[in-house]
């Protein structure tokens, strides 16, 4: 069966995404740990940056169980 254009559209931002959202978290990392700030500096900026990926999340949540749960 072939695959839609919104289809694979959908998997393909969902896989962009998801790969975009990994290297961001390495960027992270590599900014925590030469930031040169310690523990809690490290904390922050994970927290400050992180808090992106969990909006996203999120949001993934309510559009496939809440929304289509209707």
């Amino acid at each position: 069966v072939p695959m839609t254009v919104a289809e694979f559209e959908n998997y393909a931002m969902n896989i962009c995404v998801t790969i975009f959202m990994v290297w961001m978290g390495c960027i992270i990392w590599i900014l925590g740990k030469e930031s040169g700030g310690g523990k809690w500096a490290y904390i922050a900026l994970s927290l400050a940056l992180g808090l992106g990926f969990v909006g996203f999340i999120a949001k993934i949540v309510l559009v496939e169980f809440v929304l289509k749960g209707e």
